[in-house]
């Protein structure tokens, strides 16, 4: 495609595998993980710090000029609780050049499949969930224009044959992850 972006945020990046993607997807720009969690950031140091990849803190960046071209968040909203999503979302609004992309990917609480296996997983079981209609929400009180949600994911793989239908079901918001994303002005 003709998006290029030269310099990517991995809002979240836990322990790096993401911001390896980021880096194979777009080999020509630099990406830059940040997570909360120091004993991730130095797993994620260890693992995929390279030239075009590296990995510092959250409060690291909040400093910093904007200058990213892409913010890609994944599941990391329900993490954080809900009074600190705005704080959160406007450090992500300042790290963005203007003209500069959010894709925000989380778990859908529409969806019981999401629900389900979120309630199996420790880590997940006291999360938050938001719904998109929340998040885009989220995005627009944050300086965000919202360019479009999304459903994904809405059969799991057992039944990934019937996943031909999912380009028709993206606008019912019933998949188990659904992206929302934003630009900033």
């Amino acid at each position: 495609g003709s998006f290029r972006p030269a310099r990517i945020l991995d809002f979240g990046c836990g322990i790096g595998a993401t911001s390896q993607c980021l880096h194979e997807m777009f080999p020509e720009a630099e990406v830059t993980g940040v997570d909360t969690s120091e004993p991730a950031l130095a797993t994620a140091r260890e693992r995929h710090a390279k030239e075009g990849i590296r990995f510092t803190t959250i409060e690291a960046i909040a400093s910093d000029a904007p200058r990213h071209d892409l913010c890609y968040v994944n599941g990391v909203f329900h993490h954080i609780p809900p009074p600190e999503r705005p704080k959160a979302l406007g450090l992500i609004h300042r790290s963005l050049r203007p003209g500069g992309t959010l894709a925000l990917f989380e778990n859908n609480p529409w969806n019981p499949g999401a629900r389900m296996v979120m309630a199996r997983i420790p880590f997940d079981r006291d999360a938050e969930m938001l719904s998109p209609r929340t998040m885009a929400n989220l995005l627009r009180s944050t300086g965000f224009e919202v360019v479009r949600t999304e459903s994904l994911f809405f059969f799991p793989r057992l039944l990934r044959h019937l996943r031909f239908a999912e380009p028709m079901l993206g606008p019912t918001r019933l998949g188990a992850q659904y992206l929302v994303m934003g630009t900033r002005h």
